[in-house]
């Protein structure tokens, strides 16, 4: 007969999901600011990917009057097993898109603007140029305002990333969103060291140019997994991480392993400034583009005193 130890115990029944724990307690969105600007959005026929993403941090950003805009329609050509934004056939490219997106920012005045997409997979050259006219309309608009883009990764091609860093975003993101061992389910179409490349891309055609680039945590990784992405990420000259916990946008996504409490979101804050990053934002509420004002100002270069 087995001894005790050698037993092994059998869980009966079905495993209740995780409660949210309470640091995972976003503010409900309400408020005149949220309300202007879903109407705003509305009567341009602009996309948030706040709305998009189910992101949790609309209620405090809205009213804040900080959103991020989602250029190339509203339907994504890939199927990340993370990401709520619908996925299918796109409609055709809105080449009007980027004067409705710039005349939201001079609406709402804002001084650091971010812009992303959905991935096009079917045309990586078109959306890329549509990230340029953006960036260059707001510019023409409201001249005083940062401009952040959160690109796709292209498919790898080099062009579209070369339209878009010829427009000169003050900052350019791509989210690394989790680590190697986890891509195929979690980054459907990506691959990891395309998005490595990528990064280390912009440092060569631009070098003075503020890289950005984000992980998710809590879907299976190890520590020393999410370290490893933090030193590729810094061998590749980033300047700003985010660091924040998924969360489940619905049944059909993928499980959540582990909430992260905030304590641990410290000590990887802590091990990612081991390598270089100039800014680090990590927490349990954090998303890419979550205080991101703060995040390029911290990064700016300071004025010199005569």
């Amino acid at each position: 007969m087995a001894s005790s130890s050698q037993l092994v115990q059998i869980e009966v029944g079905l495993k209740l999901p995780q409660p949210k724990p309470s640091w995972l307690r976003a503010q409900a969105p309400a408020g005149d600011n949220f309300h202007n600007l879903k109407k705003l959005a509305r009567g341009l026929n602009l996309h948030t990917v706040c709305e998009s993403a189910q992101c949790p941090n609309i209620g405090e950003c809205w009213n804040h009057h900080t959103a991020t805009f989602m250029l190339l329609g509203n339907i994504c050509t890939r199927r990340c097993g993370f990401c709520a934004v619908p996925k299918g056939r796109p409609e055709p490219i809105d080449w009007d898109e980027p004067k409705r997106v710039a005349e939201a920012v001079a609406t709402l005045g804002l001084k650091h603007a971010v812009v992303t997409s959905v991935n096009r997979d079917d045309d990586n050259l078109g959306g890329a140029k549509i990230f340029a006219e953006t960036i260059r309309e707001i510019r023409a608009l409201v001249p005083e305002c940062r401009v952040e883009v959160l690109i796709p990764d292209f498919q790898g091609f080099e062009e579209p990333l070369r339209v878009v860093i010829d427009a000169q975003p003050d900052v350019l993101n791509h989210n690394t969103e989790s680590v190697p061992r986890l891509y195929r389910v979690v980054r459907s179409g990506a691959r990891y060291q395309r998005t490595l490349d990528l990064l280390a891309k912009v440092k060569q055609f631009a070098p003075g140019m503020v890289t950005k680039s984000g992980v998710m945590v809590g879907l299976g990784e190890t520590t020393e997994e999410l370290v490893d992405v933090f030193r590729d990420l810094g061998e590749r000259g980033v300047d700003i991480l985010t660091v924040g916990q998924y969360l489940r946008p619905s049944k059909d996504h993928l499980p959540i392993a582990r909430f992260y409490a905030p304590g641990e979101f410290v000590y990887l804050k802590e091990q990612a400034l081991r390598f270089g990053f100039r800014h680090v934002e990590s927490g349990p509420m954090v998303r890419s583009s979550y205080h991101a004002h703060e995040q390029a100002a911290s990064t700016a270069k300071p004025v010199a005193v005569v």
